[in-house]
């Protein structure tokens, strides 16, 4: 296939997730987000108010994440997070899953997890599961478990994991999530091949933070 700028930028969640970015990098990033016109930007939950400001009126989603990176959270902090996120602007929740339970055969614990966080507020909610640690059989059964939930999307991964997302892992993740469910990429999509390798794949959404790299390939 061969991606348009629109097609791209419509599946785009501009990422804005890097720890060390600072202020001045953050608000360059959304002003730019703001002029490009992603589909959404996810940003950390304490910067969610330059977000707000910044792209009010833009059309951009905004999406933050809960329980980031390592989804060693109890699940009423994630509840908690989830909540105080909406309230402060974020239309999409990035969730990582309880990724030892998930390792484990701890599929109640994972559901209830993930549910939990579904029903906290309106927000649509993307489940990342960390696939660079999950057998494919348990990829696909983590996606089945998303479905389950009730959740809005099932993700690849953080982009903190040793590996990230791979069209392989989105074929995966396609198997097992019901219809409904989306699929998101992310996590070292760093090319344009790349990009159309994961949505070729299967992937709805992809995360990146290279977007105007992206942009420049295309042209």
């Amino acid at each position: 296939m061969t991606l348009t700028r629109e097609d791209f930028l419509s599946r785009a969640d501009h990422s804005l997730l890097r720890p060390d970015l600072t202020l001045d990098e953050i608000v360059a990033g959304l002003e730019y987000a703001a002029e490009v016109q992603p589909k959404a930007v996810c940003i950390s939950p304490h910067r969610l108010g330059y977000a707000a400001d910044i792209l009010a009126g833009t059309g951009v989603v905004i999406a933050t994440v809960a329980a980031f990176p390592s989804g060693a959270h109890a699940t009423s902090v994630k509840v908690a997070e989830t909540r105080a996120c909406h309230e402060a602007g974020a239309t999409e929740i990035d969730m990582v899953i309880d990724i030892g339970a998930m390792r484990s055969g701890r599929e109640d614990i994972v559901l209830d997890d993930i549910r939990a966080v579904v029903t906290a507020t309106p927000a649509q909610v993307k489940v990342i599961l960390e696939t660079a640690y999950l057998t494919d059989e348990q990829i696909v059964r983590g996606a089945e478990l998303v479905s389950e939930a009730g959740a809005a999307f099932v993700k690849t991964s953080t982009g903190f994991a040793p590996t990230g997302a791979t069209p392989e892992n989105v074929r995966l993740l396609r198997k097992g999530a019901a219809p409904q469910v989306q699929v998101k990429a992310a996590g070292g999509l760093k090319t344009l091949a790349q990009i159309t390798a994961v949505i070729e794949a299967g992937a709805d959404r992809v995360g990146v933070s290279g977007t105007k790299q992206i942009l420049d390939e295309i042209g």
